[in-house]
């Protein structure tokens, strides 16, 4: 399963942004997806999750109420959907995948990655 994820760059604070994530799983339907964050030094954390069939999602606490995740399963593709960027928001944002329908939080759950799309918040 590989993932390529796009939609990163440079932005000011109160910006939106739209990561995509393609994944080449036929099967992706039966895969939760992911988006994290890495910044500089700091440990990758969960951004936001979504269920196999899209109905379920989980935000953590500095996304709600600005960021959407979504899917199409048809294009086998997930999408972050940022607004109101702010200068924290900065990192590495990773797509991920599992071999399960459930959305997890740990990236220890999550069996597949993309090779991350670069997010610069100025502010």
């Amino acid at each position: 399963v590989q993932l390529q994820a796009s939609g990163g760059g440079l932005v000011q604070a109160g910006d939106s942004l739209r990561l995509a994530c393609e994944v080449s799983e036929r099967t992706f339907s039966r895969f939760a997806a992911a988006w994290f964050r890495q910044a500089p030094g700091k440990e990758r954390e969960l951004v936001a999750t979504i269920g196999g069939s899209g109905s379920r999602t989980y935000y953590a606490d500095s996304a709600k109420g600005r960021f959407t995740i979504s899917r199409d399963n048809a294009k086998r593709t997930v999408w972050l959907q940022m607004t109101n960027l702010k200068p924290e928001d900065t990192g590495v944002f990773y797509c991920a995948a599992r071999t399960s329908m459930q959305w997890a939080i740990s990236p220890f759950e999550y069996d597949y990655w993309g090779q991350g799309t670069q997010v610069t918040v100025s502010s």
